[in-house]
């Protein structure tokens, strides 16, 4: 049976039941007891009293109706919107309630599959007979109060990593311009010796935010930074081992970039408190102090703290890149950080800070583990962890998509997905349940040279393990002799969990679905089907996040960048494409050009500006109007 076949339901609208011998009998009977229901009603209404009511229609026999008034609670006024909250997310509906009663799918026990978990403080490893539990119990609530201040904090924006955009966005004339370039950044040479890295890759999504003018003036800006009213600054970590600082509205640099040493390929992290901290991953093992992850002071660009985990004792313990983009508790001051060494960090920081001073004092605390089914050499997380309550998801390198609690650092389900996944799993509460989201790419289901296989999505339930359904898309992918010369298809870029007009949908987006290094499509889902709503083709295949957008109205936009610097502006109500833009390098020069510009790193979209890294070593800037 195809899949769509399991939703056709017969039309009922025209339906009308054959006359009944014994139907007189009966209404006597229905209108009888519709009376007393009625008389009971109305006497409870009477008792309780109830300030609100409201209306309802009860049928009384054949042809006849009345009104009673029935006591309904009056409902909880919204709070208005504050300046930290996200227009995109408000008012932030999700109750986020964990049910003890909730039953893991049988198929979703760790335990059938064999699994060995241990729990390190400081690397001294905790006595599996007690256990381990959190003192401060970590527990994320709804996204729209992640942020003490405006901005966009983490890989996908909070907790829930469902929205690269901030504040509304008026498309009028459904135009997209190319305001501004930024073109400093350098290049770095890979620890193999063999290349050279450059510009902004795969995830490599810019961090905004908006700080206090009281802060701001506290920090190591350019003074021209400091006056501006309402600067909203940009942070992107690139590969050339620096992290820069620019301008939302120009591109102007802010402040000196903080010089790291070593690549960056992923999407650091900003602190929601509004705390001046900034927590960055390293790609590669080709310089700084350490092999592993750094919290720098965003005061005077200072390094705080830094820690390699090749000592770790990890199952791939060769290899300890924090690819991933870490997540901040700030109710328990915890950092979050799944790592490529195959360990899930948490560090109690013992935060200090007054104005103008920070500090950091971090307890280590890892969680290792290994299925009886998996290879040691292939453990590694590259996927961003999604937090809701004490729940934590992420997908490691051995097809694992993992439920994990947080607070006692268990396993609470996982499920064995289709292949390989690098993307960051989604999260979206429907009827207070959480529900997750995530794509595999095409990696292992073929031997090595190009073949077409089937990149998976699937629609999980966050409590309990259950597959509600799954879908896939054929796409091509490349297998080299060794990694640097392999090219993956399938979902690369994270999904879009839809939201206001587009809130029934949810669109992932598959890579080279023409042939090897052509064709990109972006589908929207029925969320509660699983059956295709509309698709969007494109000729350019992308490894780029698309990101969606709104106005103030509501209507839903997306924008999507591909492999050639090609700007992709969608209605996400229908799929119809309203604009593309070609972006060029030193545009507006005699030296203007498009040749070689590829956009795999994921944009962000905050008050009408797109911003996105590419890997020849530009930054744009783009006005959406």
């Amino acid at each position: 049976m195809n899949r769509g076949d399991q939703y056709i339901e017969p039309d009922n609208s025209f339906y009308r039941p054959s006359r009944d011998p014994n139907e007189t009998t009966m209404m006597m009977v229905v209108t009888l007891t519709v009376l007393f229901v009625i008389l009971t009603s109305i006497l409870a209404a009477v008792y309780f009293r109830k300030t609100t009511s409201t209306e309802t229609l009860a049928s009384v026999g054949s042809g006849q109706s009345i009104y009673i008034s029935v006591a309904s609670p009056t409902p909880s006024p919204i709070p208005p919107m504050t300046p930290n909250q996200n227009p995109v997310l408000y008012p932030g509906l999700a109750a986020v309630k964990m049910d003890p009663e909730a039953k893991v799918e049988n198929d979703a026990l760790p335990s059938k599959r064999g699994i060995s978990e241990q729990v390190f403080i400081n690397k001294k490893i905790v006595d599996a007979k007690t256990g381990y539990n959190r003192g401060k119990q970590i527990y994320f609530k709804d996204p729209v109060d992640f942020g003490s201040v405006p901005g966009i904090f983490t890989f996908r924006g909070n907790n829930f990593r469902n929205c690269a955009s901030f504040g509304y966005t008026s498309v009028v004339a459904g135009s997209l311009n190319q305001k501004w370039e930024y073109n400093k950044l350098g290049k770095r040479l890979a620890s193999t010796q063999s290349f050279e890295w450059q510009g902004v890759r795969w995830t490599g999504q810019p961090l905004v935010v908006e700080w206090p003018d009281a802060l701001r003036h506290n920090m190591n800006m350019f003074e021209k930074a400091k006056q501006q009213a309402a600067l909203a600054e940009v942070i992107i970590a690139s590969l050339d081992g620096k992290i820069y600082f620019l301008n939302l509205i120009n591109g102007e640099p802010t402040r000196q970039p903080i010089n790291v040493g070593a690549s960056i390929k992923g999407t650091p992290a900003l602190d929601p408190r509004g705390y001046p901290l900034l927590y960055v991953g390293q790609t590669d093992n080709n310089g700084g102090n350490t092999f592993g992850m750094y919290i720098y002071s965003l005061l005077d660009g200072s390094l705080l703290w830094s820690y390699d985990g090749s000592e770790d004792g990890a199952y791939r313990s060769n290899w300890s890149a924090f690819d991933s983009s870490p997540i901040v508790s700030g109710d328990t001051d915890t950092l979050i950080w799944p790592c490529e060494n195959g360990l899930i960090y948490t560090f109690d920081l013992n935060t200090n800070y007054s104005p103008g001073a920070i500090t950091v004092a971090p307890v280590v605390t890892h969680y290792k583990y290994i299925f009886a089914d998996n290879t040691t050499s292939h453990m590694g997380v590259e996927s961003s962890i999604a937090c809701y309550g004490n729940y934590g998801y992420f997908v490691d390198n051995t097809r694992n998509l993992c439920c994990l609690d947080l607070n006692t650092l268990k396993m609470v389900w996982t499920v064995v997905l289709g292949d390989d996944s690098d993307i960051t799993p989604v999260i979206d509460e429907q009827d207070g349940v959480p529900y997750v989201y995530v794509g595999t790419e095409v990696d292992n289901q073929g031997g090595t040279g190009k073949y077409s296989g089937a990149a998976y999505i699937y629609k999980i339930n966050g409590l309990t393990g259950k597959v509600e359904w799954q879908s896939s898309e054929p796409c091509y992918t490349f297998n080299g002799e060794t990694s640097e010369t392999d090219q993956s298809g399938g979902c690369l870029g994270n999904p879009i969990v839809g939201k206001k007009t587009i809130s029934n949908l949810v669109i992932f987006s598959f890579s080279m679905t023409n042939d090897l290094a052509a064709g990109n499509k972006l589908i929207a889902y029925d969320k509660t089907l699983g059956t295709k709503v509309w698709e969007y083709n494109m000729n350019i295949y992308s490894y780029s996040s698309p990101v969606d957008f709104y106005d103030s109205d509501g209507n839903a936009y997306i924008v999507i960048c591909d492999s050639i610097g090609q700007v992709h502006l969608v209605n996400a109500q229908t799929g119809e494409r309203i604009k593309y833009l070609q972006t060029a390098k030193n545009l507006g020069t005699p030296e203007k050009t498009s040749s070689g510009i590829n956009i795999e790193a994921s944009p962000v979209v905050y008050n009408g500006i797109m911003v996105v890294g590419t890997t020849t070593g530009s930054i744009f800037g783009i006005s959406i109007e």
